[in-house]
């Protein structure tokens, strides 16, 4: 198989080049060449998209398949899909969950309304420009794009930092608070499987979208803080606390403490999407201890979390060491 990928160095996109380079497939990336490397025998082709003819270097190829994990503008997607159109027969679009509408009803699947986006819109919020991203997609490959309308990634090489940041936590040992129940259902994708799903479906030309994300429950919060524990072998103590406690001293859900959100919370649905379509079209989800172990191996190679490629830094993701202490009861931290 010959695969495009438009990006390739960040997060979803290293994930996706590696799983085709492990698959002995000839991989073209095409970015500005500013951030990251390519894995050896990774053909790089250089242009930014966004610019005046910045799409030039696609000209006369020729590829199977093209993975395109663009989070910004849709009318960049649209450049980039007429740019293609005669040298690709399928188009894969790394798109969100965040493209429901709200309020998203728990278990709801891909028929649910998403928000109001042009095809055709310039750089604004996460949401609508990957709910524009897929139309403009769709305007131009029809059946022939498949809409990967992933949730909560993670895993290694995760540019956010909410696995990292639990981590890190966990590993300065201590007593840790931990949001509650225990038993929690939580619900991701480790980035690997993200990525292998993305290549055989788009090897098969399927088309549609699909929620790609694992089961609700495939995990539970207290199975991930435990595997944090044991992957880091800290002498960490988790303090599981009770959710009206933690709202009530205002601390905000996925991001101050991240991946939880507690059962009642407006915003409960990041954990209840449903899923089958993409489980009877093959997902598999790797368990939670391997994601925990291998993310923790990556970060300790790396140092830190990387900067996104290319897009401006999110808001930094968990709970700052005196509200922690605070709530823990603990005395204020040196």
């Amino acid at each position: 198989m010959r695969l495009l990928v438009l990006g390739g160095t960040g997060f979803v996109g290293g994930a996706t080049v590696a799983e085709a380079v492990r698959r002995g497939w000839s991989v073209t990336v095409f970015n500005r060449g500013v951030h990251g490397a390519v894995p050896p025998g990774v053909h790089r082709l250089r242009g930014d998209r966004t610019a005046p003819g910045g799409l030039a270097a696609l000209a006369g190829g020729e590829w199977d398949l093209v993975v395109d994990t663009w989070d910004g503008a849709p009318q960049a997607v649209g450049d980039a899909a007429r740019a293609l159109v005669g040298s690709v027969p399928h188009y894969v679009y790394v798109s969100s969950g965040s493209v429901y509408a709200h309020p998203l009803p728990a278990g709801a699947g891909e028929e649910a309304p998403v928000v109001e986006a042009a095809p055709d819109a310039g750089d604004g919020d996460y949401a609508p420009n990957k709910a524009g991203g897929e139309r403009a997609v769709r305007e131009v490959f029809g059946d022939a794009a498949l809409l990967v309308r992933a949730g909560l990634i993670l895993g290694p090489g995760e540019d956010i930092g909410r696995l990292p940041w639990w981590l890190e936590r966990v590993a300065r040992g201590g007593d840790v608070l931990a949001p509650g129940p225990e038993d929690l259902p939580i619900q991701y994708v480790d980035v690997r499987d993200l990525a292998a799903w993305m290549l055989d479906r788009g090897a098969e030309r399927v088309g549609g979208a699909y929620n790609v994300i694992s089961r609700s429950g495939h995990a539970t919060m207290g199975e991930l803080l435990a595997a944090v524990v044991a992957a880091t072998g800290s002498d960490a103590r988790l303090c599981w606390t009770d959710p009206e406690r933690i709202l009530a001293a205002g601390v905000v859900p996925w991001n101050d403490l991240p991946v939880w959100v507690p059962r009642g919370h407006e915003f409960r649905w990041l954990q209840e999407r449903g899923v089958e379509k993409a489980y009877a079209s093959g997902l598999t989800c790797r368990p939670v201890a391997e994601t925990v172990a291998d993310t923790w191996r990556w970060l300790r190679e790396v140092g830190s979390v990387p900067a996104r490629a290319g897009r401006p830094a999110r808001s930094a993701v968990g709970l700052d060491p005196e509200r922690e202490a605070a709530l823990l009861g603990s005395p204020r931290p040196a």
